[in-house]
């Protein structure tokens, strides 16, 4: 059973869908208590990183995501789930939940014929191998929707960079948690795959 994180940061049916659709079975909580005794979380979201993280704070949800993440627990954080996995943000500026070294920065792009935010299908790059990346090959795109972007201290945690107005990173791991800035559960045929993967997935 895959447990949703329900954050008030929308998206969350989407997500429930594909999973759905891949074959997953899963539910949608905002209960710490259920989520410190998930199996597997995936850690969606859209929006801002101040009011995702106050919510957190206000609910318990952070230390619940800290616990599961120390417990070894699979994470999979998708969009703004990918972004406050890491110590802080560029957008409020805002303290973030510090599962991974590194913060989230604001896209600067001197192209001015790119539009942030970036939205959009973009190929992504496998840099290193993982299993939820198996199968991803060169000129496979997924869906992104984002103006700030993960940057991790250490390089090895970058998995995948996409290209918009130059290379950024668009998944990184750590331990027990994976975490991609692209939406695979708008992602298609492919975002499936890396859902189904997900299920299977023990590091």
């Amino acid at each position: 059973m895959i447990t949703i994180i329900d954050y008030n940061a929308g998206n969350i049916r989407s997500v429930l869908r594909a999973c759905a659709e891949a074959g997953s079975e899963a539910m949608t909580t905002n209960d710490p208590k259920v989520v410190v005794k998930a199996e597997k979380i995936i850690f969606p979201g859209v929006g801002a990183a101040p009011s995702a993280m106050e919510y957190l704070k206000k609910t318990g949800l952070d230390t619940a995501i800290k616990n599961a993440f120390m417990s070894s627990v699979p994470i999979l954080g998708i969009c703004l789930g990918a972004q406050i996995i890491l110590e802080g943000s560029e957008e409020g500026p805002q303290e973030c939940l510090g599962l991974v070294p590194g913060k989230t920065v604001r896209f600067k792009i001197d192209d001015k014929t790119l539009k942030i935010p970036h939205m959009g299908w973009n190929e992504v790059r496998v840099v290193k191998s993982h299993p939820l990346l198996d199968g991803v090959k060169k000129g496979d795109e997924f869906y992104f929707v984002h103006s700030y972007y993960p940057s991790p201290t250490d390089k090895q945690n970058i998995y995948a960079t996409a290209d918009y107005g130059g290379d950024f990173c668009c998944a990184l791991g750590y331990k027990n948690l994976f975490a991609v800035q692209f939406h695979p559960e708008k992602s298609g045929r492919l975002g499936l795959q890396m859902l189904e993967k997900f299920t299977r997935w023990n590091p």
